[in-house]
């Protein structure tokens, strides 16, 4: 008998338990239409007034992060509504969320049929958000693509060492490096600004329209 097969009788048992969660909030507005037309309609016109700037987007345009400054009332009520949301979302050790004077920058991107974003994040900020304006319409066959996707934070560091190595969810199965979140107008997405994330090319017909925003705390 070998000296480890003295000890074969040996069991473990574990209690597997997820650590550190990343809140990502997906929801519909409700009663928005109004709201979503006159956004649409404001950046339909500053896209076809000034030229594009080159931040993640390949292909398509990317306005300034001065919407709240051309969108009209309908951008001023998003950003009321995100912040809203952020807010109910955050903690500060020994203070009401509620005391802190919260910001939001927005911009609008127009991503024409084969566009995308490169995966970024938003650095210096607390949280981001997505709002879906327009969808643009699917191809005659096939996927539409344009998903919004984040990547796992974690894994960078363990793929350089071992590109295949994945770990193993509560519920067993490998986890993956990447979330895709198919979206729809009328859908918000908030999510900690850290997390990276991108969007895959826009594979329908039309424009696909969305707002950003980087939503902050002073104080």
């Amino acid at each position: 008998m070998t000296a480890s097969g003295a000890f074969d009788g040996i069991r473990v048992r574990a209690e597997q338990v997820g650590l550190f969660e990343t809140p990502i909030l997906h929801g519909r507005l409700a009663d928005a239409d109004a709201m979503t037309a006159a956004l649409a309609a404001a950046i339909r016109a500053r896209h076809a007034a000034v030229p594009s700037l080159s931040r993640s987007n390949i292909g398509g345009w990317h306005s300034a992060t001065d919407m709240l400054d051309w969108g009209g009332p309908a951008a001023t009520a998003l950003a009321d509504i995100a912040i809203r949301m952020a807010r109910r979302c955050s903690h500060f050790e020994g203070r009401d969320a509620a005391s802190f004077e919260w910001t939001c920058k927005m911009w609008a991107n127009v991503s024409p049929p084969g566009a995308l974003n490169m995966s970024h994040a938003h650095p210096g900020v607390l949280w981001a958000a997505v709002y879906y304006v327009d969808m643009g319409a699917p191809p005659a066959s096939g996927e539409t693509g344009g998903e919004l996707f984040f990547e796992d934070p974690r894994f960078p560091i363990p793929l350089m060492r071992m590109p295949g190595f994945r770990l193993r969810g509560i519920d067993g199965q490998p986890q993956p490096v990447e979330h895709r979140m198919p979206t729809a107008a009328g859908d918000l997405v908030l999510f900690p600004a850290w997390v990276r994330h991108g969007v895959r090319p826009h594979a329908g017909t039309g424009d696909r329209i969305s707002i950003a925003m980087n939503i902050d705390v002073v104080g």
